[in-house]
């Protein structure tokens, strides 16, 4: 994917709470978490920091299908769908040590590209 449409990021700057970020196992068992340490990078990418990943980490290893759920402060939902890849080294990984708080591990980054996007049943063209 390219860039994120422009109502992603104008809906990410409002965003309120915790994000929600779930990923499937291989035998299609889903496991969600709330994110709290999560950037938008470069304007098309994902960045979740991996503080305490276990299931999480797992499940990107073995397919890394997912989404990332998150909210705003006018309480409208959007749904970012795609795969998940996990770094512990390079650009991304970098920049993400950049904004995770450094009393947390900050050992990996999980990179969602994103295929699909939907705010409801809504879904919005990439």
């Amino acid at each position: 994917m390219a860039k994120l449409p422009e109502i992603i990021i104008t809906a990410w700057a409002n965003k309120k709470g915790a994000p929600i970020m779930t990923t499937v196992d291989k035998k299609g068992m889903p496991n969600s978490a709330y994110t709290t340490c999560v950037s938008i990078y470069d304007g098309e990418k994902v960045l979740i920091a991996n503080n305490f990943f276990n299931k999480t980490l797992a499940n990107i290893k073995d397919g890394g299908k997912g989404d990332f759920l998150f909210l705003t402060e006018d309480d409208k939902s959007y749904q970012l769908k795609g795969t998940f890849t996990h770094y512990t080294e390079g650009a991304m990984f970098d920049n993400m040590k950049t904004w995770n708080p450094e009393r947390l591990p900050g050992v990996g980054v999980a990179v969602l590209d994103v295929e699909e996007i939907y705010s409801g049943a809504e879904k919005i063209e990439c």
